[in-house]
This record gives structure tokens, sequence and C-alpha cells, in this order.
């Protein structure tokens, strides 16, 4: 869809197609960019797909690296697709792990919570009470943040910025 003539699909018809998918390809438009991404990749993990992201985004500072495949050109994703498709144990894992982390640590919930108290607040550093609560690893110290490994970094680096 959306390419060699064949016009993309939105809405309900683009949510039935990936609900019945096993791997999607998170691809923008024009050139990776670091950190860049459209929301299909919240779609893409949200319905337990395998996504395949590009290298170039960096999506590895914060994603752990067993919660999607990276690739690095037209070559590697082609072997890595063709990888995934023969071997459904390891596809559904990382799939899974890739939907656990995204509706652990990026739900709609922490976003809104997020934008809610920049917004209420702005150029300070609150509680954010939905936000913590969800996040378990987190544990805050006066106007400091304690972080264990596990954590993304860029995750607590956008908390706090």
């Amino acid at each position: 869809y959306g390419m060699n003539n064949v016009q993309p699909i939105w809405g309900d018809d683009f949510l039935s197609k990936i609900s019945n998918s096993s791997m999607g390809l998170n691809l923008s438009r024009g050139p990776a960019s670091k950190y860049y991404s459209s929301d299909r990749v919240a779609q893409l993990f949200g319905n337990g797909l395998l996504t395949f992201i590009d290298k170039k985004t960096q999506f590895n500072d914060f994603l752990p690296k067993n919660s999607f495949i990276g690739y690095q050109d037209i070559n590697d994703l082609s072997f890595k697709i063709n990888k995934y498709k023969k071997d459904d144990k390891e596809r559904k894992k990382i799939a899974k792990n890739g939907r656990d982390f995204y509706l652990r640590y990026i739900n709609s919930t922490i976003v809104a919570d997020f934008i809610l108290s920049k917004t209420l607040s702005p150029g300070k550093l609150i509680k954010y009470s939905l936000v913590f609560k969800m996040l378990k690893d987190c544990v805050i110290i006066s106007t400091s943040l304690s972080i264990k490994k596990s954590f993304p970094k860029l995750v607590v680096k956008f908390l706090i910025n």
C-alpha cells in the first residue's frame, strides 16, 4: 500500500490490515532522521507486530534491543524480513517485548499526563503522578530522578526537559 500505484489505506482499513499482520515496517517519507517517526510506530508496536526500524533513526537509544529489529539498508531489511518470516518463535518473542515496552512506558495515559503537566506547569520539574505510578522503575528524589539501569535514558530526558 502507498507505493507502485497502490493507494495507501487509512483509518479502520489500516487498523484491520495491521491487526492481521505479524510484521510491520516503520518507514517515513524522506530520509531517516534521528528520533523521528510518525505515529505509525505506536500502532505497529501496540498491535504486537514485529517492527522493523531504520537504524539511522537511532531508536536503539531508548528502545530495548530485543523489542524491535533495526536494519541498515534494503538488503539488510530483506534478509531480516525473510529470517523472521521463517522463525515464528523468535518473531513473536521480540514482537511481544516491543508491545509490552510500548504499553508500559509510552502509552496514551503517560503521554497525556506529560503534555498536561508541561502545559500547566511549563519550565518546572513536577511530579507526574500518573507517569510515576505506572513507571515503577522510577523513584523521585526531591527534584532529581534516580533511575534503574533498565529504564530508557531518552524517556527520562524527555520527561525532565
